[in-house]
């Protein structure tokens, strides 16, 4: 099993001089953050489709043993809110994204606060969502924006392929909804907002996703060393099968008691605590 810990993004302005050496030139960054950290969440395909040189680009950059996470696009959840999505998704899958090969991780469908739970509407995208390479090839083929690019052997290849949701409006914390990401292996984000949207861990699929916003500010305030331990000791429960004794759980029924991958992302970038958090983290886990 894997523990990846990471940070949101990697072009941050304030970061230079801080995390980034002075010196650094812009088109390195990404070399220099994917050797401090073990995995890092692409934000520009949430608002922009990428171009497949790159994805080319991103996967020669980072080392061998390195995941990303991608951010589906908010056309397909903010915009069209799930309405008739099945083509913006090859399209977003044609757009060159399984050209990042083995370090593609986990796809992030982060959702707005306005969106409420909608069982039949959300089932229907879980059922569309391609879990293996050769899906999401079969699927980018029927792109109608551009033609499909993606390396010819994914055509063929079994390598799975991961989802996670994050969701802001409080209709979802509803056991039906735990239920319906169990179905589908899609895991719950754990997302700590201080507070502003939902928090809950229900584990629902075979890893485990968290994005810690802020404790106290969101996306701006850092974790103090008992702050990060205390999520430390979660994250080792979590990647034994097992769970906190105090889990804020919705559904009466525990998940399935097996271990588990771990991605955690730091997301508290306005004061540029990301990366010394993720790195703290990293220390204290040994990963």
């Amino acid at each position: 099993m894997e523990t990846r810990i990471g940070i949101s993004g990697w072009r941050y302005s304030p970061w230079r001089g801080e995390f980034y050496p002075k010196d650094l030139v812009q088109k390195d960054e990404l070399s220099y953050a994917s050797r401090q950290v073990s995995s890092i969440e692409i934000n520009g395909t949430f608002y922009a489709t990428q171009s497949p040189s790159s994805y080319k680009n991103w996967f020669q950059a980072t080392p061998e043993d390195f995941r990303f996470s991608v951010k589906g696009p908010r056309y397909i959840t903010h915009v069209r809110r799930l309405h008739n999505v099945r083509q913006p998704l090859a399209n977003f899958f044609a757009s060159g994204v399984l050209h990042l090969r083995q370090k593609l991780g986990p796809f992030l469908w982060q959702f707005s606060p306005s969106f409420r739970f909608d069982e039949e509407r959300i089932e229907e995208f879980f059922k569309m969502l391609p879990r293996t390479f050769k899906e999401a090839a079969l699927l980018a083929q029927t792109a109608d924006r551009f033609e499909a690019d993606f390396p010819e052997d994914a055509l063929t290849s079994s390598r799975p392929l991961r989802h996670a949701m994050e969701v802001r409006h409080h209709s979802f914390e509803n056991p039906d909804f735990i239920k319906l990401l169990r179905k589908y292996n899609i895991a719950l984000v754990l997302a700590d907002t201080a507070g502003k949207w939902p928090y809950m861990e229900d584990v629902t699929s075979d890893f485990m996703y968290l994005r810690l916003h802020g404790d106290e500010e969101l996306y701006a305030s850092g974790y103090d060393e008992p702050t990060l331990n205390w999520w430390a000791d979660r994250i080792k429960l979590w990647r034994k099968g097992r769970e906190p004794l105090d889990a804020l759980d919705i559904s009466d029924e525990a998940g399935k008691k097996a271990p588990r991958d771990v991605f955690v992302y730091f997301d508290n970038n306005i004061k540029i605590r990301a990366p010394s958090d993720a790195k703290s983290l990293m220390r204290i886990l040994k990963a």
